[in-house]
């Protein structure tokens, strides 16, 4: 369980026994119902679809309150059970502790303790666990199933009586509750070695071994592969066998190296040449050559022994194909690969939408879960709070948007997981453009350093300011349309200016951002004289001022009567194309839709039957009718270049 537990009170009456478990566990954060539990970390309004989304972000949630709950919550979104986090059910009294999804991804590890914290009983249900003393579908860390699909079956057969017979040294297995049998037809075998399993045999690998490699660059990773599994084969080692790929983080975005680790499903595990260097008395091989290329005198051979620690042999010695090499050895104890080494790091882009929790994506909730470091803007870390709690945060103030960037590249470098949190969509006017743009300069041209070049990225999609907007108001942005920043801190306005006029010849609805600031008021006037030239001063325009925040506004205004002074750094403006519409419904609030041509489709029979002509759309009211303000619940606070 890597995760921070939420703590999830309802009442006053499961708010004490929730405040003595966030005492015990210093990054457990409560959230309580809003109205109820005033005195939570973080507060929310609609239980089912706050349950959801934690466990949908992967968040463990420890409920006081009855286990039914919890149960109609997670009923509906239930999938995989091998990968949802540990769901507890707490009475309000602290007394019983019911673990009801992930008790072996965590869940009856962590009922035990809050139970002996709370002077309950955990009431832990697994068949596995309750009779057998051991989950045989889960084996201890540093210990493989090869054949999980067979567990369930066996047992099955175990908790109706069957004897079963130990192959293999497992202490665990040894120490279980199992009734053992030398002709008994079930075997549970505990080997190092390839072995053949089946529905009454199941194999388990100590993972002792560590695979080094090293390979040239854009080595085919079939051969890299096709090395490895030969050298395995060749020693006699499972798979299975294998804790972890490890090689020189000179090579840790390398794809062969790569794909070997998700070929075996083993983590990836790099070392700085200098700990390299230590390994030399060790090594079987040492090269000059290679100390000469990359500052240590053996890649694979001291990648493997590094990671297989002090009292680690080599089993096989370097063996190299034409462009990779590989060697692997054995540790007398188990490999912690999370210690080993350093991971490759990752940066994770987010854009975050609107703020909203039900506007976010998953994926985005749940990379931000998976981070151990997050770096943005404080106003956006506020926003995702309750999803960053037991993080190592890093404020950045608005404006310092390639500081932040580089920082977070910097970081991930390191081999550190960073998300980097924006507003909106990340890739429209935001921090992803300048990820990418750092990542391609080199080093001495302003981009990152090598470390940092080498790190995973994950881009992940928001909802940006123009689709909050429209979707708001109707559908303006219902055909062609076109986004462009009036800032021209980064683009020199004779460019900002072409590009409208091409835009208003092209009749296309417009999203500006980054409209006006403190120091621009002229750009939006201009824009709207050169819009002015081109299409009626009627057209419908939209203003989104404050998206997201208590004091938002969604106002229909006419491209005539905008004004600059009813605009600021946080509206959106869209401006309609020639065929865009506003209709004021009978509640007197207007929606604003673009047809895209169906009407043509919708009227061609009755044509064809020379029936009259449709009556034509409604045309947008005069400006005086269309200003009207609709205050409504979304979020989407720009990331731009200039608010400050």
């Amino acid at each position: 369980m890597d995760a921070s537990p939420i703590l999830l009170v309802l009442n006053q009456a499961g708010l004490a026994a929730a405040e003595v478990i966030a005492r015990r566990f210093s990054t457990a954060r409560i959230h309580g119902l809003a109205g109820r539990v005033p005195t939570a970390d973080t507060q929310f309004n609609e239980t089912i679809d706050h349950i959801r989304l934690l466990f949908q972000a992967g968040h463990p949630i420890v409920g006081f309150c009855a286990s039914g709950i919890l149960i109609r919550a997670l009923a509906p979104v239930l999938s995989d059970k091998t990968t949802e986090p540990p769901v507890i059910a707490v009475s309000e009294d602290g007394k019983s502790v019911v673990p009801l999804l992930g008790g072996h991804r965590g869940a009856n590890e962590l009922a035990k303790l809050l139970a002996s914290a709370l002077g309950g009983h955990a009431a832990i249900t697994t068949a596995g666990d309750t009779k057998l003393g051991v989950a045989l579908d889960a084996p201890p860390r540093g210990w493989r199933l090869a054949n999980p699909e067979d567990a369930k079956p066996v047992m099955a057969e175990l908790l109706s009586g069957a004897p079963v017979r130990l192959e293999g040294r497992a202490d665990w297995l040894k120490e279980a509750k199992l009734q053992q049998a030398d002709d008994a037809a079930i075997t549970l075998s505990a080997t190092e070695q390839p072995e053949e399993a089946g529905p009454t045999r199941l194999v388990y690998h100590p993972q002792r071994y560590a695979v080094g490699v090293g390979c040239a660059r854009g080595c085919d990773a079939a051969e890299l592969i096709e090395l490895v599994e030969t050298e395995l084969a060749g020693a006699n080692i499972a798979k299975g066998a294998v804790a972890c790929v490890t090689t020189i983080d000179l090579k840790a975005d390398e794809a062969a190296v790569n794909a070997l680790a998700a070929h075996l499903d083993v983590p990836l595990r790099v070392f700085s040449a200098e700990e390299l260097q230590r390994e030399t008395p060790r090594l079987k091989n040492p090269s000059p050559v290679v100390f000469k290329e990359v500052g240590c005198y053996g890649v694979s051979e001291g990648a493997a022994l590094a990671a297989a620690g002090a009292f680690g042999t080599l089993k096989v010695e370097k063996q190299k194909t034409d462009n990779a090499t590989c060697a692997i050895a054995r540790s007398p104890k188990w490999i912690d690969s999370d210690v080993v080494g350093r991971a490759r790091g990752h940066l994770s882009v987010i854009g975050i939408g609107p703020g909203k929790d039900d506007w976010r994506t998953p994926e985005a909730t749940k990379l931000l879960a998976e981070a151990t470091d997050v770096v943005g803007y404080s106003l956006y870390l506020d926003i995702v709070e309750q999803h960053i709690t037991g993080k190592t945060h890093h404020n950045f103030p608005l404006g310092a948007e390639e500081d932040r960037v580089r920082f977070a590249l910097e970081e991930a470098g390191k081999g550190k997981n960073v998300a980097l949190i924006s507003s909106g969509d990340a890739g429209i006017y935001a921090m992803g453009s300048l990820v990418y743009e750092l990542l391609h300069r080199n080093e001495e041209y302003g981009g990152v350093s090598d470390a940092a070049k080498r790190v995973s990225v994950t881009n992940a999609p928001g909802i940006s300011a123009l689709q909050a907007c429209s979707a708001r108001i109707g559908a303006p942005l219902g055909h062609d349309f076109c986004a462009i920043s009036l800032s021209d801190l980064l683009t020199p306005w004779e460019v900002i200016e072409r590009r409208l006029r091409a835009a208003a010849k092209g009749d296309f609805v417009i999203a500006f951002y980054n409209p006006v600031s403190k120091r621009r008021r002229t750009q939006l006037a201009a824009a709207k004289e050169i819009l002015l030239e081109h299409r009626s001063a009627a057209t419908p325009v939209i203003l989104g001022v404050n998206l997201g925040r208590p004091e938002e506004t969604i106002r229909v205004t006419s491209l005539h009567a905008l004004s600059v002074d009813d605009v600021d750094m946080l509206t959106t403006v869209l401006v309609g194309s020639t065929n865009t519409r506003t209709v004021m419904r009978g509640d007197g609030k207007p929606f604003v839709y673009t047809p895209r041509g169906y009407a043509k489709r919708i009227d061609a029979p009755k044509a064809a039957e020379q029936v009259a002509p449709p009556a034509p759309l409604v045309s947008p009211p005069p400006a005086t009718a269309l200003a009207e303000d609709t205050t409504t619940d979304i979020s989407d606070i720009l990331e731009t270049d200039d608010k400050s």
